[in-house]
């Protein structure tokens, strides 16, 4: 990461590491991705770039990021700002700053919200406290950080996915009072996080928040049904089969829905139904699932086709 940082830091000066590459960092992990931000405002950066004898990506300059390829990868470096969300919109207007602590207390949550500057961590929010304590707490009040954007709900339950930490007692009450504003999120958003998590070493984890916290109800609303049926039986079965599926994204689906039938048919033992009638609706209830949550075709044949043959000798989700 030091190799990484030095080269943004020829480029432009002063500049931070900030969120997740920080964060990987001080847990051990090497980071997958870099983001970088600094006093200087789009125009600057652009023009230090440039004089470096680089090509600035420019898509993001609107809001304060400008990118550039250091070793193969692209970096992103970003102006301090914050952020101002009006009601009912996940777009906020953005306005460029020179204090460093004003841009990071706009961010989620405070695994996120530290900065580090050639070894010196700022760290305001005591970010680095709550990883040590393996908690997923939001920076400042939660349920005003899911009011501004919804989707950091599902990102909460991403983050306890793929880190293996708790969910803070605040951001679980903020999540089940506000969970039905996800529904201002476009549903690309949501399989966009779905599937990080899904993927996730932690994915029983993961998907217990979402059903804990009630979100879950307003994303798969089928899904959530197992929780109340059976004795909550049906739910820990589906927890352990998509916990133990290898991780590729399309078995891990079908791991996911592959007792989304269940809670159709009546409890008692006398109910009018065969295992190969239940796979049959199931297959079903994919494939409209699928069509709502706007999944490429070839997902939905993948997906389907293993939830209604999950009983077939040798298949993966036995």
């Amino acid at each position: 990461m030091d190799a990484v940082y030095d080269q943004v830091k020829s480029i432009v000066s002063p500049v931070y590491m900030v969120g997740g590459c920080v964060r990987d960092t001080l847990m051990g992990v090497t980071p997958k991705d870099y983001d970088f931000i600094t006093p200087h405002e789009p125009d600057v950066i652009e023009q230090s770039v440039r004089r470096a004898g680089r090509r600035p990506f420019l898509a993001g300059k609107r809001f304060g990021t400008i990118g550039v390829k250091i070793g193969g990868r692209l970096v992103e470096i970003t102006t301090f700002r914050t952020e101002r969300y009006n009601a009912g919109s996940r777009k906020p207007d953005v306005a460029f700053v020179t204090d460093i602590i004003a841009d990071l207390g706009r961010r989620d949550f405070t695994i996120n919200a530290i900065a580090e500057k050639d070894g010196e961590l700022i760290d305001p929010f005591n970010g680095r406290g709550d990883i040590k304590r393996k908690i997923i707490r939001c920076v400042g009040d939660a349920p005003s950080r899911f009011i501004e954007d919804p989707l950091r709900m599902l990102r909460a339950a991403r983050f306890t996915a793929q880190l293996g930490f708790s969910i803070d007692k605040a951001v679980h009450e903020a999540a089940r009072r506000l969970g039905h504003t996800i529904l201002q999120v476009s549903k690309e958003r949501w399989v966009a996080e779905l599937d990080r998590l899904l993927l996730s070493p932690y994915v029983g984890r993961g998907v217990s928040d979402l059903m804990e916290t009630g979100v879950l109800r307003y994303i798969i609303p089928e899904l959530s049904l197992q929780k109340g049926y059976g004795g909550g039986a049906v739910w820990e079965e589906t927890l352990r089969i998509v916990s133990l599926v290898p991780s590729d994204i399309d078995l891990r689906w079908a791991a996911l829905l592959s007792n989304i039938a269940q809670p159709f048919y009546p409890e008692s033992g006398d109910r009018e139904s065969t295992p190969r009638a239940e796979d049959s609706l199931c297959y079903d209830l994919v494939i409209r699932l699928g069509g709502h949550l706007r999944w490429s075709n070839k997902r939905v044949e993948a997906v389907s086709k293993m939830v209604k043959t999950k009983r077939d000798k040798g298949s993966p989700l036995n």
